[in-house]
This record gives C-alpha cells, structure tokens and sequence, in this order.
C-alpha cells in the first residue's frame, strides 16, 4: 500500500461502549492518485469531510476509542458497499440495474467530487478498483468491525457515533429560516439502526452543547450506519452531520475563527456521549 488505510487512537482507559468513527476525513492523498486525476489538489480535496478528525478528536481522552480514515474519499469511499461499482468508471464492470449512488458517480470507487466534477479523464482498470478495495476498504471495515465486537464484549452494547460533515448548502432548503435550520442532522435509518433511548440521548448532548438538531433529514445515513446499526443485538449506529460552515472556510477548505469554539461545543457532546456508554459496565470475564 502505497498510504495507510486508517489509524486508530485507543483510550489509556476504556471507559465507555461508544466508538467514534471518522471515515471521510482522510487526507492522504497517494501520489500516483494525484497524477491520475484531472483536478487541481483543491477541487480534489472538495468532498473530503476535513478536519473532522480534529473536531471529535477529543473522544480518547473520554474513555472511547476512535478509528480514522488516512485516504480521502475521493480516493475509495468507506461509506459505500464494495459491490457499488460504477460502469462508467471502471472498465470491465456490467450494468446491474440502476442505483442512484453509483449513477451519479459516488460508488465506492467515486468518478466525481462536490458539484459533479470529474476526477478522472478516462475509466480505471476492474484491477485497479479491486486493489483499493482490498488494500483500503476492507481493512477499514475489518477494524471498525474488531472495535464494535471488542466494545460490546467488554460493555455488553456498543455505541457506533460516525462522524462526518455536510456543506451548508445542504441544510439551506431544509427550513425556510436560517434560525431553525439544522447545524447537526442524526441519521439511524429512522429507528432502524439505533433504539430510540440510545439516538434520544445523542440528540440531547448535541442540543445540550448548543447546536440545532434534526434526525434524519437531509441525511439517515449510509452504508456504515446501515450495516452496522444492529441494535437487537446491542449494537447501535448513529451518524452525525456537521455543517462546515460552522467550523471552516467551505472555499479555501480551511478553519475558520470559529474552529476551537465549535471544537469545544463537540467535545461537551462527547462527553455526554460517553458518559451514556459507560453507563454499561464491562462486563466479567467467564
């Protein structure tokens, strides 16, 4: 591999059942990547949710561990299926009937960034596709996966919070004033990847630190929240959407002078968090 696919911070002391993910905020850009691509590095990093590792990152010194990608989005996509492969793209991939995600040119292996734009100039190999699959997405699943049975071994239940950020574009139509429209929007699938008591007390340490909450709209959730939000059997996934605008320079894709503000406001929400997770005391060993 010519970049790490993730890292992972552990607590000195595990202390709660949450786990916090960031899996669009990578920002290791392979080189050879970079030379394939027709974008200027800024246009490249567009759908890149950065410095969400920043904003969460607090999450280890609460007693929960924390998994980050280092690729970007642009480059294999964690929160989509690896079957989603797009014809278009990739050489040597049939039409199977129509999934919006992969139409528009987001599958696993994206074809466009923000605002429709074109990575690449020609299609990539099926070998290719199937090398960054191997190499990046699994092992970022297999980890994520060791995370979420080691925390529910330990706890009983685990907690997935799966960290990303939104344009403020995207939240601008969801009410007709700015007063009421959402800062942080909770996906769960709606209801079906988290119990409600689990996604009720999210909502409420988020709303606690000061931010606007909606569930659900614009965003449920993706792939990670759908596959991994299990919560019959005590596995709960909940993904949070933040809009950049608060923290960053959309354009310049910079922080801006609210940056610490806002980090400080997520890490009270963190700590209402995991004070939820360690509310399940591990468990005895056999």
């Amino acid at each position: 591999m010519s970049a790490q696919a993730y890292s992972i911070e552990m607590p000195q002391e595990w202390q709660s059942s949450v786990v916090i993910a960031s899996p669009h905020s990578g920002a290791d850009y392979p080189k050879a990547f970079v030379e394939q691509s027709i974008l200027d590095p800024k246009r490249l990093r567009s759908s890149e949710d950065a410095f969400v590792d920043a904003l969460f990152s607090a999450a280890p010194d609460l007693g929960m561990p924390m998994l980050t990608a280092r690729v970007p989005r642009a480059f294999v996509d964690f929160n989509r299926s690896c079957e989603e492969l797009d014809p278009a793209l990739i050489d040597g991939v049939k039409r199977r009937g129509q999934n919006p995600r992969v139409a528009s040119g987001l599958g696993v292996i994206p074809r466009v960034v923000s605002n429709g734009r074109t990575i690449y100039r020609g299609k990539l190999s099926l070998a290719e596709a199937r090398a960054r699959i191997e190499n990046y997405w699994q092992p970022y699943h297999a980890a994520l996966q060791r995370l979420l049975d080691a925390s529910r071994s330990r706890f009983g239940e685990t907690i997935l919070i799966d960290c990303h950020s939104m344009p403020h574009e995207a939240v601008e139509g969801v009410a007709m004033h700015r007063a009421q429209r959402p800062e942080i929007v909770l996906g769960d699938r709606f209801g079906a990847a988290a119990d409600r008591k689990v996604m009720d007390r999210v909502e409420a340490a988020f709303a606690a630190a000061g931010f606007r909450v909606a569930r659900n709209s614009p965003f449920a959730g993706a792939y990670i929240t759908q596959t991994y939000g299990r919560p019959s059997r005590g596995q709960h996934a909940i993904q949070v959407e933040i809009d950049r605008s608060l923290y960053m320079d959309e354009a310049n894709i910079t922080p801006n002078e609210q940056f610490e503000a806002v980090r400080g406001r997520l890490t009270r929400a963190l700590r209402d968090i995991a004070d939820q997770g360690s509310e399940c005391q591990p468990m005895a060993a056999e």
